[in-house]
C-alpha cells in the first residue's frame, strides 16, 4: 500500500509541476492579450510598411476597419476589390493588393483554357489599379490537376507574358501567391517558393514578383528565414499567420515573427507586411494591433 501511496504521491508533484509550468505560459498568453489596448497609440519604428488583409475582419464594416487601421498606423490594405478602394484612401490608406472577384486560387494561368478569360478580366483590373496608382495585383497558378511542374511554368508563362507586357506599361506588378498544398489549398501549384522563382526566371519579366505567405510557406517547406534572404529579390510581398492554426502570430504558435521580419528587413525590403491570421480573441482590433507591435521590428 504504501509503494502504491508513494507512486500516488510522486504522479500528483509531477502533475501539479506541469500545471504550474502550464499555467505559467497560460498567464504569460493572458498578459499578452491583456497589456493590448486598441485605444493606445504606439509609435511605429518605420522600417516595416504595415497592411491587413480584408478577409479576416469581413464581420466588421469596411469604414470603421479602414479608419480604425488608419489610427494604428497601418499604410494599406490587402485584397481589396476595385468598389472598395476609395472607401480605404479616404483614410490615407492604399490598397497594398488588389483583387477582383474573377482572381481565382483554383482556376489560374497553368491551364491554357483559361487564358483568354483571364488576360481580358485582368487588363481591366490593371487599368484600374494603375488609375488609383495601385502596384500590385494578385494572381494564381492555377490548381495541378496530374500537370507536371514543368508544363505547368509553361503553360503560367505563356498566359502571363501578354499581361506583364500590358501592366508594365501601366507601372503595375503581376504577383502570384505562394499557397500550401497541404492543409488549405489540396492541389495549388505554385505551393513551393522554388517553383515560383523558377517560373519568374522564365519570363525574365521585372514586374512579376512572389507573394510569400510565410504561413503557408512554413507548412510547406520550413526554412523560413534562410529562404527569404536567398530569393528575396523575386519578392515583394509577405502575409503573415500563426502555425499552425493561422491565428495570432504571438508566442502561442511555432514562429519566432520578430526574427523573420528583421531578415525580410536586412534584405533592404520596401514592400508591405501584411497581417493575415484570423484572429480568436474577442477584441479583433486588440489582435491585429498585437501582430503589428510583433512586426515592427
Amino acid at each position: 500500500m504504501s509503494n502504491k501511496y508513494n507512486r500516488r504521491e510522486v504522479l500528483k508533484n509531477i502533475a501539479l509541476g506541469s500545471g504550474v509550468l502550464g499555467l505559467g505560459g497560460i498567464m504569460s498568453s493572458f498578459y499578452a492579450i491583456n497589456s493590448i489596448d486598441k485605444k493606445e497609440n504606439f509609435q511605429m519604428k518605420n522600417n516595416v510598411n504595415h497592411s491587413v488583409c480584408r478577409w479576416p475582419y469581413q464581420d466588421i464594416p469596411l469604414e470603421e476597419f479602414a479608419r480604425e487601421c488608419a489610427k494604428m498606423g497601418l499604410s494599406g490594405m490587402d485584397l481589396l476589390r476595385p468598389s472598395e478602394w476609395e472607401t480605404v484612401e479616404k483614410y490615407g490608406l492604399k490598397c497594398s493588393m488588389a483583387t477582383d472577384d474573377f482572381a481565382n486560387i483554383e482556376n489560374g494561368f497553368n491551364d491554357p483554357k483559361n487564358h483568354q478569360k483571364l488576360q481580358e478580366s485582368y487588363k481591366g483590373l490593371i487599368d484600374k489599379a494603375s488609375a488609383h496608382k495601385i502596384k500590385n495585383v494578385i494572381c494564381f497558378s492555377g490548381n495541378r490537376r496530374e500537370l507536371d511542374d514543368e508544363t505547368g511554368i509553361e503553360n503560367c508563362a505563356m498566359g502571363l507574358i501578354p499581361l506583364l507586357d500590358y501592366a508594365a506599361e501601366k507601372n503595375v506588378n503581376l504577383v502570384m501567391e505562394l499557397l500550401n498544398s497541404k492543409v488549405n489549398h489540396p492541389d495549388y501549384q505554385c505551393d513551393h517558393t522554388v517553383w515560383g522563382v523558377a517560373l519568374a526566371e522564365k519570363m525574365g519579366k521585372p514586374n512579376f514578383k512572389l507573394l510569400y505567405d510565410i504561413y503557408h510557406m512554413q507548412i510547406m517547406e520550413g526554412d523560413v528565414i534562410a529562404t527569404i534572404r536567398k530569393y528575396h529579390k523575386y519578392i515583394n510581398h509577405y502575409h503573415t499567420g500563426g502555425v499552425p492554426g493561422r491565428n495570432e502570430i504571438n508566442e502561442t504558435q511555432e514562429l519566432f515573427y520578430p526574427a523573420i521580419i528583421r531578415a525580410i528587413v536586412e534584405t533592404g525590403f520596401d514592400g508591405y507586411v501584411a497581417q493575415e491570421f484570423q484572429p480568436t480573441y474577442n477584441d479583433k482590433f486588440a489582435a491585429l494591433k498585437e501582430g503589428v507591435k510583433i512586426c515592427d521590428v
